[in-house]
């Protein structure tokens, strides 16, 4: 599933090219894994006005108040290109295409497809309920703090992907923010201090704004091919910190994999200080 840096990255790309167009062409067609195929034909005409990124949403704001919103889930992708330019993915691939005087904008492999008014924008059951966005102007790490702790069972890895909680991190930025955090992504969130989890969102906002510039993502330090990462997808090689080898299994419903250091993560135990300061922090 692309993370939220790489939204970031899409929806900035497509903000450039084309607010201020007037879209010539909208369509979308029946694909496998796409779930309902939407009328785009409403969009023809009216001008775009902008393009932003929701955690994981794509929205394309349109004149008189139309949007379009995207979920790539784990496949899909925007791509831009110049009219004359041949497409770098089959043309039925495609879940959604704008084609404006100077650039087309293709949506391949995106399960999730939509014009929504804004009315409906404002109260779609996906986006009311994002938490705060790590690469919004106002990330509020309290918010996402109590939201977080509002589940104290669950796995901080498995809770670290709900997008109800806070939004942007994928399966990468989750396992290397543990791993960089030096904590347990199997420990229930209510053994985490809370000063440990407001660390952890630090970090992951702050890897996630080292990406917004494309490129590969890095958390080493090093822009290298094999050397950039520091635990995610090396399950069976040695720790790049203490050599022990690193450690990966499926966790929570949709079963993502999950990466750690056995040794620079070790399992936490229950704190009695953790659980007074989650209660402070729910009003209790």
């Amino acid at each position: 599933m692309p993370e939220g840096d790489t939204i970031f990255r899409s929806a900035d790309v497509l903000r450039r090219h084309l607010v201020g167009g007037d879209v010539l062409e909208a369509w979308s067609q029946p694909r496998p894994g796409l779930a309902r195929v939407p009328s785009l034909g409403r969009l023809e005409g009216r001008r775009v006005e902008s393009v932003e990124a929701r955690g994981k949403h794509l929205l394309i704001g349109f004149s008189g108040g139309l949007w379009l919103r995207t979920h790539m889930r784990m496949r899909g992708s925007w791509h831009r290109y110049r009219p004359d330019e041949e497409w770098r993915l089959p043309a039925g691939r495609a879940s959604a295409v704008l084609r404006t005087a100077s650039a087309v904008a293709v949506c391949f492999d995106a399960p999730e497809v939509e014009v929504l008014t804004a009315a409906e924008l404002a109260r779609h059951p996906a986006l009311s309920t994002l938490g705060p966005d790590l690469l919004g102007a106002r990330f509020d790490v309290e918010e996402a703090v109590r939201r977080l702790f509002a589940a104290p069972s669950v796995a901080l890895g498995e809770a670290l992907l709900d997008q109800r909680s806070v939004a942007g991190i994928g399966n990468v930025v989750k396992s290397e923010v543990c791993f960089l955090e030096r904590l347990h992504p199997w420990a229930p969130v209510g053994d985490v201090q809370p000063a440990a989890l407001r660390a952890a969102l630090a970090t992951a906002r702050r890897v996630l704004q080292a990406n917004v510039r494309g490129g590969r993502r890095v958390t080493t330090g090093v822009d290298a091919p094999g050397r950039s990462l520091w635990v995610y997808g090396r399950a069976g090689r040695p720790c790049r910190r203490c050599g022990t080898l690193v450690a990966g299994r499926r966790q929570g419903e949709q079963g993502r994999m999950t990466y750690w250091c056995p040794r620079c993560q070790p399992a936490l135990s229950p704190s009695r200080g953790a659980a007074r300061s989650i209660a402070r922090l729910m009003g209790g």
